[in-house]
């Protein structure tokens, strides 16, 4: 019997997958980063953020329509900020090709670019419209812009925080932050009827380069899809894996004496996470007087994001910025992340435009030089938290000093706190009609709980907790715990927070 024909050899060059991608992320890594950027030509170097913004891609020029596919691509001028250039490339049936730079691609506005600029200039980024809140009205789902940073949206969602591909050094250890950069991008042209769209990245950093995959689903709860590869170019002892990045300015818990007439400003309140063992934690959001670095150990954390859980119009009074619609992230790893700590870190900012909050998984083992390491998690841009998990959430925290309104401190008010929290939600209406049964379970890493109580608060359906607190002296600091229980059943999330007696 005559062996069987060999299949005939594929014709043409072979399909552009992710794998390309990790196999350039490889070759980059074995030379050293160029940190340099050529200078923008004349007319781009000099333009502030309002000449820059009134470059507006046409919406007629969009790409990825080739296919009557719900995606469109749009790209973004260099320019202002935005002076690295990034090369986007199209990928149909498998062939990608770069996206030349044409002036005809942009409305400039009021702009005046009075020289010609080069065929090859490139682009700040790039982002996609979908239909995201209306049949046949194509509105920015997700966009790319500047060093590794990408925000996208749900339904009825406006943006807020923002993702990163890769932090590095955020706590400033012995140099400054790291900014890594995505440098080329691949989006795959989308068939009709297409759920989703496909990205890679290729990132590239003084201490790392990494190749990227994001899927994107765009719905209520848009979700992403992260899959990466990364090659540390040396030891990494100070890596954050799917970073988050936000703004928190004033809150219920923190008014840093501001006499702004809005209530809160803020585009995130809470750092929210589950731990490997399924502990729920919720930490609110400070914009403190110093450089502040929580860590939350753990191992095969389940999920950790940064929420925006105030939904009330009312608490912010913005009639522009509609704080109450910026989505929370949600991030949930795939497979084993081993043991590693979700750190939060808290910058002090004297404004809302300057983005102070940090929150990123970092490993416990430093990642090794040239040794790839492999990693995936999804993303969710969240409205509501109330369906992550059934057990009771903190809705408001407050503080305070110690002694009875109308009072007089005494000389230990800048040593005594008090700390007011209110838990809404799960199981806690029910016990509501028997409100003796549920006990406040408090502690403290320093000082010395003085005073505890627990009311119900009817106007949150839920019960409002008292703790106060008293540190030993002047510059100490202390982690606040606590939750609610009845009967030894766990009833609440973990309410967590700092505080440093002045």
């Amino acid at each position: 019997m005559p062996p069987p024909e060999p299949a005939p050899a594929p014709s043409g060059p072979p399909r552009f997958r992710f794998d390309e991608v990790v196999r350039r992320a490889k070759a980059l890594a074995g030379a050293p980063f160029e940190a340099s950027v050529a200078p923008l030509p004349a007319p781009l170097a000099s333009l502030d953020y309002d000449a820059w913004r009134d470059i507006r891609f046409r919406p007629d020029k969009a790409l990825l329509g080739d296919q009557d596919g719900p995606f469109r691509l749009q790209l973004f001028h260099l320019g202002f900020l935005y002076t690295r250039p990034v090369v986007v490339n199209v990928v149909r049936d498998g062939v990608p090709t770069p996206v030349p730079y044409q002036p005809a691609l942009f409305d400039y506005g009021r702009t005046t670019i009075d020289k010609p600029l080069p065929v090859n200039l490139g682009f700040a980024g790039f982002r996609l419209h979908y239909p995201l809140n209306k049949p046949g009205v194509l509105d920015e789902l997700i966009s790319f812009l500047g060093a590794s940073y990408y925000r996208f949206l749900g339904r009825d969602q406006l943006y807020g925080l923002s993702a990163r591909g890769l932090a590095v050094n955020v706590e400033g250890v012995g140099g400054p932050e790291e900014f890594p950069v995505f440098r080329e991008f691949w989006i795959e042209m989308p068939p009709k009827g297409a759920d989703r769209a496909v990205i890679y990245a290729l990132l590239d950093g003084p201490s790392c380069t990494g190749a990227f995959q994001f899927l994107v689903y765009p719905g209520d709860e848009t979700v992403v899809d992260v899959r990466c590869t990364l090659i540390p170019r040396r030891e990494m002892a100070t890596v954050g894996l799917a970073p988050l990045t936000s703004m928190f300015f004033i809150g219920e818990n923190d008014r840093h004496h501001s006499d702004d007439y809005r209530p809160e400003l803020h585009d995130s309140d809470g750092l929210l996470m589950q731990s490997g063992g399924g502990e729920w934690i919720w930490r609110p959001l400070r914009n403190p007087k110093e450089r502040w670095v929580s860590a939350f150990e753990d191992r095969n954390p389940k999920g950790f994001g940064l929420m925006q859980r105030d939904r009330v119009f009312e608490d912010y009074q913005d009639l522009e910025a509609f704080y109450h619609r910026r989505p929370g992230y949600w991030v949930e790893p795939q497979g084993e992340w081993g043991e590693g700590t979700v750190r939060l870190v808290e910058l002090p900012t004297e404004n809302e435009t300057h983005d102070n909050i940090v929150a990123s998984w970092q490993p416990k083992q430093p990642y090794k030089p040239g040794e790839a390491v492999e990693l995936s998690y999804k993303i969710r841009s969240l409205a509501e938290t109330d369906d992550l998990h059934p057990g009771g959430r903190v809705v408001n925290t407050y503080v305070a000093r110690t002694t009875a309104s109308g009072g007089t401190a005494d000389a230990s008010e800048p040593r005594t706190r008090r700390f007011l929290v209110d838990f809404s939600g799960g199981d806690l209406a029910y016990w509501l009609t028997d409100p003796k049964a549920v006990e406040i379970v408090p502690s403290t890493t320093a000082g010395k709980i003085t005073a505890i109580s627990l009311v119900p608060n009817l106007h949150v359906k839920g019960f409002r907790a008292a703790i106060d607190v008293r540190l030993d002296g002047a510059g100490q600091s202390t982690e606040l715990r606590a939750f609610l229980r009845a009967r030894g059943q766990t009833l609440t999330e973990t309410w967590t927070y700092p505080w440093k007696a002045a």
